[in-house]
């Protein structure tokens, strides 16, 4: 089994009642370089667009800025709504991003599923599958080097990544066919539900190929964890922003009847704490709770969640820093 993993996530929304948009942008390349010299893992960064207060709608521009001020830990872009955006424009984009990092980059692909935003590209929400599995292939070819035409389009990409695509990219979902899409594409896989994962491996199989990265969701813990010396104080300041981002969330999937997002009907403070979806823990429940951690699991912390004052989310960096050794240390 691998060592415990730690990844701390942005989604840089600013409501108004929280931290302004330009002070959030600056303690994240902050807390980026920070979070790189005490042994985090991995950067989680988001993307969604035309969202009031702000959602993350352009990933790889941070992660560039990101990788600039970093050396060792990775980033993942996820999900990345790949209909929504021109491939050659994402191929580009990634091999940019991989190039400044050195190789340290993975990235995503979903479907998408709010409506609003598919309005706002001009793209229909029922040709979804359509064009992930169209842009997925051509992203393949391009970065693999290949001079090719799609529909009489020339597709051609220069430079290419340091990785092979099929180690950055992912694909995304809550469904059996997602797990399906990233066998047949050859790629890793980002799921919802650890119970696709077998589907995964067992399609991978079928065709001889070895599954690629994934990542498995830890149900048994927190989506979000604060760490603080005195819990009750954090999570009342925490309670408003984490609140903000599962009723947000909790919109956009009431605008899919079908939506399965662990979001759906949460819009009260009442179902955010019946959720279990954040947690304000002390180190030593963070370590306590490390046997929930399972191999490909990770432990997230959101420093900046929902325009969270940055002087707070400090807070729950640097006691991650003495935690991370004594993760490490916990035999697997």
């Amino acid at each position: 089994m691998t060592p415990i993993q730690t990844t701390v996530s942005f989604d840089m929304r600013a409501p108004e009642f929280g931290t302004p948009t330009q002070k959030l942008y600056g303690a994240a390349l902050e807390m980026a370089a920070y979070a790189d010299t005490i042994g985090v893992d991995r950067i989680n960064l988001m993307e969604h667009h035309g969202s009031d207060d702000g959602y993350l709608p352009q990933p790889f521009t941070l992660a560039a800025g990101m990788a600039a001020v970093t050396k060792r830990l990775r980033f993942m872009l996820g999900a990345v709504i790949l209909p929504l955006h021109d491939p050659v424009q994402i191929a580009e984009q990634i091999a940019i991003v991989d190039l400044m990092s050195n190789g340290r980059l993975n990235v995503i692909f979903g479907a998408g599923y709010v409506r609003s935003e598919f309005d706002i590209f001009r793209v229909s929400l029922s040709d979804r599958a359509k064009l992930l599995d169209e842009k997925i292939d051509t992203i393949l070819r391009a970065l693999h080097g290949e001079r090719f035409a799609v529909n009489g389009r020339p597709i051609f990409v220069r430079p290419l990544p340091v990785q092979k695509p099929e180690d950055i990219i992912l694909v995304g979902g809550g469904v059996a066919a997602s797990a399906k899409r990233a066998a047949r594409f050859g790629v890793g896989f980002g799921p919802m539900s650890a119970n696709l994962i077998p589907i995964y491996e067992e399609e991978c199989r079928k065709l001889g190929r070895e599954p690629g990265t994934y990542h498995r969701p830890c149900h048994r813990l927190p989506g979000i964890i604060m760490l603080s010396q005195d819990p009750d104080r954090t999570w009342a300041v925490l309670e408003p922003h984490a609140f903000h981002v599962v009723s947000e969330y909790a919109k956009w999937a009431a605008q899919e009847p079908n939506s399965n997002s662990p979001f759906k009907g949460l819009n009260t403070l009442e179902a955010l704490r019946a959720s279990g979806m954040f947690a304000v823990w002390t180190p030593d429940e963070l370590i306590a709770n490390a046997d929930k951690v399972e191999d490909h699991g990770t432990f997230v912390f959101q420093p900046l969640v929902g325009g969270f004052p940055p002087e707070e989310g400090w807070k729950s960096l640097e006691l991650l820093k003495d935690a991370i050794p004594k993760l490490k240390a916990i035999p697997r």
